[in-house]
């Protein structure tokens, strides 16, 4: 084993807690989108300081929520959401799609009468909006 590697599980052996998240991420440069799940270890150095170390996939990860690149064109102007986003998408683009059943002939409602002055409408015409401006003279 190298040495960095046995640097890397003796470090990971002294985990006084592990918490599991998942994230998903989408890339806002080229759109590709990924999940990904960690494992969170709680470590506390020799001067009693806590610190957390990222594992995924059984390898120490920088930070996700650092500066997360992309797994595709790894740009940085990366979103971060709730796990689960990427792959409901992702499903939904998958399934088939339904389309609704054309509608048959449409009954128009009848219409109550309507009074003459509400049928009536004006018509605006440029002077109308002038109007109010009339008033004024030119100095």
């Amino acid at each position: 084993m190298s040495e960095i590697a046995g640097q890397t599980a003796a470090l990971r052996s002294g985990a006084t807690a592990v918490v599991h998240e998942s994230y998903s991420f989408a890339c806002m440069r080229c759109g590709h989108g990924w999940e990904q799940s960690y494992e969170i270890e709680h470590h506390t150095d020799a001067d009693n300081h806590e610190f957390v170390i990222y594992v995924a996939n059984q390898q120490v990860v920088p930070s996700p929520l650092s500066r997360p690149t992309c797994q595709n064109c790894d740009g940085h102007v990366v979103r971060i959401m709730r796990p689960g986003q990427v792959s409901s998408v992702l499903d939904a683009a998958h399934r088939p799609q339904h389309r609704a059943p054309q509608a048959g002939p449409v009954e128009v409602p009848e219409v109550p009468d309507v009074p003459a002055q509400a049928k009536e409408r004006h018509h605006w015409q440029l002077s109308d909006l002038l109007h109010p401006f009339h008033h004024r003279k030119a100095s």
